[in-house]
């Protein structure tokens, strides 16, 4: 058996420019945090017969992987090139459909499980454009590239997206008592909505497609305002950060009609009015986690926002990434992962 763990992510700045759609016209953008919530994939190969099992939230027992619903597991099994005797099992920290990213976590997580039960060593980068390419390509989701990215090298990250889809990654440069204050100033909150991202995104790469100008204009400033954000957090302004989180959040609501709704302005005034400087919904919008800033009066924000219906997921920041915890099929190791990425080392 083999187990791995895969970190959840939430955008700090430039979410919607690492979409196909705007990075191939103009280059994408993306600052954000691994959080300490994770998918776990275990894999294991049956000793009684050669069927595939995948168990998520519902169970599938099938002779051969083509037969799999489960479409990541399917396509991640024939990019491996196995087709039968597998077990994989799955559980997460988060649900799906909360904008951390999940899809991606069970994406990265499954092929990183897959490539050590076949002693495939492989590098982050490496593992990271398969990933991309198992969803974007191959399944043909309307998402981008941060999800896979992030799940893959953890940490406070930046992608620069070049117009030919190539990434570069890149720590960035924060210290550890910035580190500190963003991690409690930061405050995430479930809004007890869970939503499919996909309507949300291809609507956004509709509007890029077909140059809407409010949609193309909005991402521009989402993408500037990204560069911004992360000067502000490497600098140690955090105030300007969170206020510059409002002026993201404006924006992102320009992208789709279904980025927000009447009782999420609500919840965000109401956040505003008990100290909070700025915050945004994390991944496409319309439901998921709410992300708000805030230096003071966080007890008197918690109250609120609980009050109102909202739950606190308390976090850290993840430095690791997705890494094998367990590899028993040659005896026990843990905490291995598939190569040591210098930046984090």
């Amino acid at each position: 058996m083999i187990i791995t763990r895969t970190p959840f992510r939430i955008t700090l700045g430039g979410g919607g420019t690492d979409l196909p759609a705007y990075y191939s016209l103009y280059g994408g953008f993306i600052f954000a945090a691994a959080l300490d919530k994770y998918m776990f994939i275990s894999v294991n190969r049956p000793i009684v017969d050669d069927l595939v099992r995948v168990k998520y939230t519902q169970s599938e027992l099938v002779s051969h992987r083509d037969q799999l619903k489960h479409e990541i597991a399917r396509e991640a099994m024939r990019l491996i090139g196995m087709e039968r005797g597998l077990e994989i099992v799955s559980m997460a920290d988060v649900p799906a459909g909360t904008g951390l990213g999940s899809s991606s976590c069970y994406a990265v997580g499954l092929l990183n499980a897959l490539h050590t039960m076949k002693r495939q060593p492989v590098g982050f980068q490496e593992l990271a454009e398969e990933a991309c390419r198992l969803e974007i390509e191959i399944l043909r989701k309307p998402i981008g590239k941060q999800d896979q990215y992030l799940a893959v090298f953890g940490g406070l990250t930046v992608l620069e997206i070049a117009r030919d889809g190539a990434v570069e990654v890149t720590p960035a440069d924060v210290s550890d008592s910035v580190v500190d204050e963003l991690q409690r100033n930061l405050l995430v909150f479930y809004t007890g909505t869970e939503r499919s991202s996909l309507d949300i995104l291809s609507e956004q790469s509709r509007g890029v497609s077909t140059s809407q100008r409010a949609v193309v204009d909005s991402l521009h400033a989402i993408k500037e305002m990204g560069y911004q954000i992360l000067e502000m957090i490497e600098r140690g302004n955090l105030t300007d950060f969170g206020l510059a989180l409002d002026k993201h959040w404006q924006a992102k609501k320009k992208l789709s009609a279904r980025v927000t709704n009447p009782r999420f302005d609500q919840l965000y005034e109401l956040a505003k009015q008990n100290g909070a400087l700025g915050g945004k919904i994390s991944g496409a919008g319309g439901g998921g986690f709410f992300v708000f800033y805030a230096e003071t009066r966080h007890h008197q924000l918690r109250r609120a926002l609980c009050a109102a219906g909202l739950r606190e997921m308390r976090y850290r920041f993840d430095f690791e990434g997705t890494k094998v915890m367990a590899n028993l099929t040659d005896g026990t190791v843990h905490g291995q992962r598939s190569l040591a990425w210098h930046a984090h080392a």
